[in-house]
């Protein structure tokens, strides 16, 4: 740790909890705005870390699967206090939303059909559309401006996935590509960046949807840690996995029901991944609520754990610089395809045509804050059904 990170003072763990407490029900808008919440409060306000330290960690969040501003609660939480920090810092972050999403979704399954629910997620799904739309307009240069091998993998990545290919495949398969790619151009100027990606676009599809499969919590809670595990990118990367396991392979969820799942956990402060919450409620209850949000933020936790010690060797490293590209532009390309699936269940009229266009124009021309936006939503979506 640098001497002037050693000098600052480190926080209780009851202090460490309070914060983070308040922050899980405050901090609305997205991983970009909780990121900066946690700057201000730990770097400007609370003196608790260096910026040098925070971007360390930060790097350290983006650098592993899973929500990063989640983890990077996890990783503030064990720099203050260790192990109990660590754990104390991500559940206290996680656990406001968890329990408000999961009071929605008791709701959602008691009572709706009520108009007044119907008419929010009316509202609040074209918004979702938008922003996940945003997310990709501002995450996208960024990922393929690095080489134009990127700009194939990721092409080769939504065509993948358009084909019914698993999410897990085209994510491991894009970032070795990635790897043996660079090599090979390393060596060899000429080498053509087409061939490589054969591994990935020749994969084995997924096979068609059958019966739907039994809910069992061993499963559930299996599903969800290996999303949790395996989720690079974006929040919004999750719906791809969602969709594929819960809707096409599993048959679990309906897409308008996974669309109502995304929508609430828009609503609520929190990370983006509570929508597991909300997911393993309406499948399983009380239980599978708790064993889906255990499932999918349990990977992140102890993924910090063991990366800590290593972060220094790891961001030094060629070739797991050239996998995490690979992986995060196949990320980009899921979160498109899944954009224009998800969509259609959104868009079902002019008015939430309408809603989308306005949502998307608000969030890139003016930077509108996707808290207000999505509330603005809820109000219009009820009115239109209000008024039917």
């Amino acid at each position: 740790m640098p001497d002037e990170q050693a000098k600052l003072p480190r926080a209780s763990l009851g202090h460490l909890s309070a914060v983070f407490l308040r922050l899980g029900l405050t901090a609305f808008g997205g991983p970009a705005a909780h990121i900066a919440i946690m700057e201000d409060e730990f770097v400007r306000r609370r003196r608790w870390l260096t910026h040098e330290r925070f971007l360390d960690l930060l790097g350290a969040a983006n650098l592993i699967p899973g929500p990063s501003s989640t983890e990077l609660a996890v990783y503030i939480g064990y720099e203050q206090a260790g192990w109990r920090g660590l754990v104390l810092g991500g559940t206290c972050f996680i656990l406001p939303a968890a329990l408000m999403v999961g009071v929605i979704a008791w709701a959602y399954v008691r009572f709706g059909t009520l108009p007044e629910l119907a008419g929010v997620l009316y509202g609040i799904k074209p918004v979702v559309i938008g922003l996940v739309a945003q997310a990709l307009w501002a995450l996208a240069p960024k990922a393929l401006k690095k080489s134009g091998l990127l700009g194939i993998i990721a092409t080769g990545a939504g065509i993948a996935s358009s084909l019914g290919v698993d999410a897990l495949v085209i994510l491991l398969g894009s970032g070795l590509v990635t790897v043996v790619a660079r090599r090979v151009f390393e060596r060899q100027e000429n080498g053509g960046a087409a061939s490589a990606f054969v591994p990935v676009t020749a994969a084995a599809a997924a096979g068609a949807a059958g019966a739907a499969a039994p809910v069992g919590l061993v499963v559930l809670f299996l599903t969800f840690l290996k999303i949790g595990a395996l989720v690079f990118g974006s929040g919004y990367v999750l719906l791809a996995f969602l969709r594929a396991d819960l809707v096409y392979h599993l048959r679990w969820m309906t897409e308008p029901q996974l669309l109502d799942a995304v929508a609430v956990g828009q609503v609520t402060p929190g990370p983006v991944f509570t929508t597991a919450t909300f997911i393993g409620y309406v499948v399983g209850g009380g239980w599978g609520a708790l064993v889906a949000t255990i499932g999918i933020f349990l990977p992140g936790f102890l993924l910090v754990a063991l990366t800590r010690p290593l972060l220094a060797r790891v961001r030094r490293s060629a070739p797991a610089a050239a996998f995490l590209d690979g992986v995060n532009v196949a990320s980009l390309a899921l979160m498109a395809v899944v954009t224009v699936q998800l969509a259609r269940a959104a868009l079902v009229d002019i008015p939430t045509i309408v809603i989308a266009i306005a949502g998307a124009v608000l969030l890139i021309r003016w930077k509108v804050n996707s808290t207000w936006l999505v509330a603005g939503a809820a109000l219009v979506g009820a009115l239109v059904r209000e008024l039917r």
